[in-house]
């Protein structure tokens, strides 16, 4: 018997707090906001935002932060069911520096953190068995136990039907190698259906400095519908398999909306990853054509840009009025 689809998507991995700077002190001394975030549930936000029903599975501790992330799960609408308060150990911290362009470099305070120590007996299966889009990404993958309960989930939302979405979302300070992260990216092409990416790290996946050429690799070795390409302030691509065996696919581009108030980047592809996921929820992944694409690139694109406007993402996604503002100028 096939589950109940009562979950438009179902996300696992880090939920955390982003202490994201925030100018200076009369002393001169940096100041950081504490913004609840972790990539899985910016995504979540935004689906919500979009009217979708949401859930998110992870770890964070039964600390003041735990707390407060619980908190901000029910006040934006993600379904907590999921999140599993241990005692015994923190909730992760991301220190955000953000440079003069709105770029920025994170600090890890996560040796170990919360979200690493989720195990396989924590997760709930119902949960997953309920998405319709499982999502992951690869922070959940970088140490056991929550490597072997990502790959569970994966397989249990795989066998009862998922689509499954992976964002690679490399942070390298996080590995013991990169050859370490390398494998378990592969592991996440695997299994997908749906793969976002972006331009940097396409780049060292492949050693394709053109793209294109780098989706080619990915599409050569692994059967995936729909990859996406996040490329900052130069936009974004789309690249569309109808069958993920066949060997054509279709390719769509979209430019940027540049701001001239872009404050910081944190959240921005969790944002655009949120409106792909978004697309496919209401056009499926069969018989899309180039205008799809270039549609859900371009509605994908604008809500990023707002996001570079706010500091942190998942307490402050952009709403569909405010999204369609934007495209129409």
């Amino acid at each position: 018997m096939k589950n109940e689809k009562t979950m438009d998507v179902v996300s696992l991995g880090e939920l955390l707090i982003d202490m994201t700077m925030n100018g200076s002190s009369e002393q001169g001394n940096a100041l950081y906001e504490a913004n609840p975030g972790g990539a899985p549930c910016n995504v979540l936000a935004m689906l919500k935002n979009l009217g979708h029903r949401v859930a998110f599975i992870g770890k964070v501790g039964d600390d003041i932060f735990g707390h407060e992330l619980k908190g901000v799960l029910d006040e934006v609408g993600i379904d907590p069911k999921g999140l599993v308060m241990d005692p015994d150990v923190r909730t992760t911290l991301a220190f955000v520096k953000t440079f003069e362009d709105g770029d920025r470099d994170f600090s890890f305070y996560r040796n170990p953190g919360a979200d690493m120590r989720i195990e396989r007996s924590e997760i709930d299966t119902e949960l997953v068995r309920s998405a319709k889009i499982f999502h992951f990404g690869t922070l959940s993958m970088t140490h056991e136990p929550a490597r072997e309960a990502t790959v569970f989930a994966v397989t249990e939302a795989k066998k009862a039907g998922a689509l499954i979405s992976f964002d690679p979302n490399i942070r390298e300070p996080l590995w013991d190698t990169m050859e370490e992260a390398r494998k378990q990216v592969l592991k996440g092409l695997e299994n997908c259906d749906i793969l976002k990416i972006s331009d940097n790290e396409i780049t060292w996946l492949t050693g394709k400095d053109d793209y294109t050429e780098g989706v080619e690799w990915i599409f050569e070795r692994y059967a995936i519908s729909l990859i996406t390409v996040s490329l900052g302030k130069s936009g974004s691509m789309a690249f569309y398999k109808n069958d993920p065996g066949a060997s054509d696919y279709l390719k769509a581009e979209a430019a940027p909306f540049i701001r001239k108030d872009t404050i910081e980047t944190t959240g921005a592809g969790d944002t655009f990853g949120g409106c792909v996921l978004h697309f496919v929820l209401e056009k499926g992944l069969k018989d899309l054509k180039v205008s799809d694409l270039k549609d859900m690139l371009t509605f994908a694109n604008a809500a990023a840009s707002i996001i570079t406007t706010r500091r942190g993402a998942l307490r402050v996604m952009p709403t569909p009025d405010e999204i369609k503002a934007v495209i129409n100028g």
